[in-house]
C-alpha cells in the first residue's frame, strides 16, 4: 500500500513539474542583454538561481517604435513565473519582447530547475516566488506599484498566490488553467482525479480576490490547456481586465500572434498605469 501512494506521489509530481538542470545555448547577451545574476534564499532554506535583466535606456520596442506613454517615463519591472518545464534560460526570447517594452525582467528558477537547489512542489513555488518578490522590493528598492507580475502556464499558478499576497501594479496571465484538478479531468476523465491530486493550483478560486489590473491572454488553438479556461479565469477576474486572444500552439502563442503580442502588453500597461494614477 506505502508503494501505491508513493507511486501515485511520484506520478503527479512529475506530470506537474518536468525541470531541466540543463541549460540551453542561449545565453541574455545573446540579445544583447547584460545579465545580473543572483541567487536568492527561499524562507525554508533552497538557494535560487536567477537573471536580473535591467532595462536599457533609449531601446525600440518590438514594433520598433521608441517606447512612448506612460511606460516612457515610468520604468516598471516585470517578475516572471515561468512554465513547468525546462528553466530560465528557456525563456530568454519572451524576456527579451519583456525587455524591448523598456522592462526590467526578473527570470528565477523555481527550486530544483536549472541551478536552483531542492524539489518542486507547490507551496514550494510559492516560497520561491516569495524570495523572489522579497529581492526586487529589498534588495531593488522597488515599489509595489512599479511592478508586474508575469505568468505562463503552470506559473500563472505562482503568480496569482504572488499578486494575492501583494498586490502589484497589475498581472498578466498567459495560457493558464483553472485548477490542476480541472486539468486532471481534462486527461484523465475516468479517474478520481479530485481524491488523487495533492497540487491544487487552484486559480479560479483565487482570481477573484485580485485588487490589481489583470490582462488574460490565451489562444484559441491551445491544445494543453483549454481555451475555454482562459475565457473563465477571465469572467471570474473583477475589474479592471482585459482579454487578449492569442493563434497558435500553448507554447508559442506569443511568437504565432507577432507584434500583436507585446503590443498588447504595452497597451495594457499604459491602461493600468493611468487607472492607478485616476485612483490616487
Amino acid at each position: 500500500m506505502a508503494l501505491a501512494w508513493a507511486g501515485l506521489r511520484w506520478f503527479e509530481r512529475i506530470n506537474i513539474f518536468i525541470p531541466s538542470r540543463q541549460f540551453s545555448g542561449v545565453i541574455p547577451s545573446a540579445f544583447g542583454i547584460k545579465e545580473e545574476e543572483v541567487f536568492l534564499r527561499a524562507q525554508d532554506g533552497p538557494l535560487l538561481h536567477a537573471w536580473f535583466l535591467p532595462a536599457a535606456p533609449f531601446r525600440t520596442n518590438p514594433l520598433d517604435t521608441p517606447v512612448v506613454g506612460p511606460l516612457a517615463g515610468r520604468t516598471l519591472t516585470l517578475l516572471y513565473c515561468h512554465g513547468n518545464a525546462g528553466n530560465i534560460s528557456d525563456r530568454l526570447f519572451k524576456a527579451n519582447l519583456f525587455h524591448r517594452l523598456g522592462l526590467n525582467v526578473l527570470l528565477f528558477d523555481y527550486r530544483g530547475y536549472g541551478r536552483s537547489q531542492g524539489t518542486p512542489s507547490e507551496q514550494g513555488t510559492y516560497k520561491d516566488a516569495e524570495a523572489a518578490w522579497r529581492f526586487l522590493t529589498e534588495k531593488k528598492k522597488i515599489p509595489a506599484d512599479r511592478l508586474v507580475i508575469y505568468g505562463e502556464s503552470l506559473g500563472n499558478g505562482v503568480a496569482l498566490e504572488t499578486a494575492l499576497r501583494h498586490p502589484p501594479q497589475a498581472l498578466i496571465l498567459d495560457s493558464a488553467f483553472t485548477s490542476v484538478i480541472d486539468m486532471g479531468l481534462e486527461i484523465f476523465p475516468y479517474l478520481p482525479v479530485r481524491w488523487l491530486v495533492r497540487f491544487r493550483y487552484d486559480n479560479l478560486s483565487k482570481i477573484p480576490k485580485i485588487r490589481c489590473p489583470v490582462l488574460v491572454m490565451h489562444s484559441a488553438e491551445d491544445a494543453v490547456v483549454p481555451f475555454r479556461m482562459g475565457r473563465r479565469l477571465f469572467e471570474a477576474a473583477p475589474q479592471p481586465k482585459e482579454f487578449f486572444q492569442m493563434k497558435g500552439t500553448h507554447d508559442e502563442g506569443y511568437i504565432d500572434a507577432g507584434p500583436a503580442y507585446p503590443r498588447a502588453i504595452q497597451a495594457f500597461l499604459e491602461r493600468a498605469l493611468r487607472t492607478i494614477r485616476k485612483n490616487l
